[in-house]
């Protein structure tokens, strides 16, 4: 039985959808001003892994997860690139695609946009307005935090304490402006040379925290069954979705808050502010991006992770120990029997393999018991293909099980490329080398095909050789 860590109770819950076999989902995306970061990108592997083990636990997921496509980082970055806002957003929403792609990430249902959603967004705003929650006053519009009992609910600060300090969070301006200090933007009024849209009150622009209430219930309807991101979002953001969402529709806007952990570099939270951050644009054309993927996907989405060279090593040597694991058992494919009167046994060891990843998994997504699990399942194929006979049942049973698991953490595992002729005829040298004791030719050979990027293992059941 699945459950999951509901940050809006503080505990872990049964799950239990709205409609049985659907789940509606919304992780809030990226402001796209610039190229994503491996913090930014958590998340969205973070949620990407979430979403593929509902799938394979059979449930039809409407995965929502937007753009925000204006924002002052963006009219910013505009300036500085001599580009406008909805140009700036366009560039970094294909850079977005490109590298979640590479990481593996399948799109979402829909990635609505801010831009897309502006004549929404002003009805929400007004029927706020009609129900009290909301105010105009010299073409900005604020949200009356105090009218909306639960607020703090979720993050589990009080009004007392957001009041003290609140003063000195936003500009004086602002503040003589409003009712109350704790009360925030909906709307901003349009200032020269900024994109800005005609509303009731004046021309503007949408406040950040109203986008998603708007676009969540636009796509999902009043109450989702999941609303996800990251840590930081909690405050102020996902407790102002709240009350937004909930003052206008009279209803609970998501039954289950998932929150993923921070990465961190040196002890740090990674973020732009900060400049400790290190691009995945630039990370995919360094390594592998399966690395990258295999480093955020296998932690459970809770727990921070550490990034530095140590920990993205380690992520290299696992993932590589897994798909030699794959290469050992698909190579045995060559001289497997059709089956053996023996294969009973390990076709059963493969159902508790199974069972017991869907007991780890189903305990709030714990990627990190879950991929302990299919290392012991490697182990257990590597013992396997070492057997002088082997079953392509077996084998077969064993690889669509292997391959079906490690999609849930965004991992595909191919076939290397067929050797060509030459390497062929080297690696028959090398044999017949060994045969006759010639291990001088024999080593030349393993050092031939090694500059030519062939790693050979030498098995009982002859030589194999894997890409380096």
């Amino acid at each position: 039985m699945l459950k999951i860590y509901n940050t809006l109770t503080r505990e872990k819950e049964l799950f239990t959808p709205l409609e049985a076999g659907k789940v509606k989902m919304y992780v809030c995306g990226p402001t796209v001003y610039n190229y994503i970061h491996i913090g930014n990108a958590r998340s969205t592997v973070a949620f990407d892994t979430v979403r593929r083990y509902l799938e394979y636990r059979g449930y039809q997921v409407d995965f929502v997860s937007n753009f925000t496509d204006v924002d002052d980082k963006i009219i910013k970055a505009a300036k500085e690139l001599k580009l406008t806002a909805p140009e700036v957003a366009e560039r970094f929403i294909q850079a977005y695609y490109d590298d979640t792609k590479a990481l593996g990430v399948e799109k979402a249902t829909i990635n609505p946009r801010v831009m897309d959603n502006i004549p929404e967004i002003i009805d929400f705003i007004t029927v706020l307005i009609e129900k009290g929650y909301a105010y105009a006053v010299a073409g900005d519009v604020y949200y009356r935090t105090r009218k909306f009992k639960k607020y703090g609910q979720l993050s589990g600060i009080s009004l007392d304490e957001l009041e003290v300090g609140a003063s000195n969070r936003t500009e004086a301006s602002e503040n003589e402006k409003k009712e109350d200090p704790l009360d925030f933007a909906l709307w901003k009024a349009a200032k020269p040379d900024e994109i800005s849209w005609e509303a009731p009150w004046g021309a503007g622009r949408p406040g950040w925290h109203i986008e998603c209430s708007v676009m969540a219930t636009k796509y999902l309807g009043d109450t989702i069954d999941i609303h996800a991101g990251g840590q930081d979002l909690t405050f102020p953001h996902h407790e102002n979705e709240i009350a937004q969402s909930e003052a206008k529709t009279g209803h609970p806007f998501a039954n289950y808050w998932m929150h993923n952990g921070f990465v961190t570099m040196e002890n740090e939270k990674m973020s732009k502010s900060l400049g400790n951050f290190v691009l995945v644009h630039d990370m995919i054309k360094q390594m592998n991006p399966q690395i990258l993927r295999f480093f955020m996907a296998t932690t459970q989405y809770r727990r921070p992770i550490s990034y530095n060279d140590t920990t993205i090593e380690e992520a290299r040597v696992n993932l590589n120990r897994l798909k030699t694991a794959f290469d050992n058992t698909f190579y045995r494919l060559t001289d497997a029997v059709e089956q053996t009167l023996n294969d009973q046994p390990y076709l059963d060891q493969l159902a508790e393999f199974k069972k017991h990843f869907i007991q780890e998994m189903d305990d709030d997504f714990n990627a990190a018991n879950g991929i302990t699990v299919i290392y012991e399942m490697a182990k257990a194929m590597n013992i396997y293909s070492e057997q002088q006979e082997v079953s392509a049942v077996v084998l077969k049973a064993m690889l669509a099980q292997y391959q079906e698991l490690m999609s849930i953490f965004g991992i595909t595992f191919e076939p290397d490329a067929l050797l060509d002729d030459k390497i062929e005829a080297l690696i028959e040298e090398r044999t017949a080398a060994r045969a006759n004791k010639d291990f001088q030719r024999s080593d030349e050979i393993r050092d031939l095909l090694k500059r030519e990027g062939i790693i050979l293992d030498d098995t009982p059941q002859g030589t194999r050789w894997r890409r380096k």
